[in-house]
């Protein structure tokens, strides 16, 4: 089975209504035919930015359960790497390329495991490129 790199800013954008993306959508609809792959952090970095919701008063308790509830029905996999690449190769890339550790750790997967990240983070996706790594390609037609 394919898989690719699913980064918080697209899960995100499953989650909330108001953040409702076409290419986020686009890559929902590809996952039965793939598993998602994302770096240890992942669950941290958007249980985070739902709280932050909450505690600004643009969600309620409900909605992030639902959006858990979501998220947790998906096939993810969890590298248990990442932390042992944070001190080197996430450092290295985060440097080299202008990036948060933690975006950083997104592309470090995407190259080790030779496959393509989905990200609505346009800091991430010039990395990308510039780091000959694969920004996945869902059909935005079908939408």
């Amino acid at each position: 089975m394919n898989r690719f790199v699913v980064d918080a800013s697209i899960a995100l954008a499953w989650c909330f209504d108001d953040e409702g993306d076409t290419y986020a959508e686009s890559v929902l609809k590809c996952i039965p035919s793939h598993r998602l792959l994302v770096p240890s952090l992942w669950s941290l970095e958007v249980s985070n930015a739902l709280l932050m919701s909450e505690r600004k008063g643009r969600t309620q308790s409900a909605d992030t359960a639902r959006a858990v509830a979501l998220l947790e029905a998906l096939p993810i996999d969890t590298d248990e790497r990442t932390s042992v690449k944070a001190m080197n190769e996430i450092l290295f890339l985060a440097r080299a390329y202008k990036l948060t550790a933690y975006d950083a750790s997104y592309l470090e997967l995407s190259l080790r495991e030779g496959v393509p990240i989905a990200t609505l983070d346009d800091d991430l996706r010039s990395a990308c490129k510039k780091a000959n790594a694969t920004v996945f390609q869902a059909d935005v037609s079908s939408l």
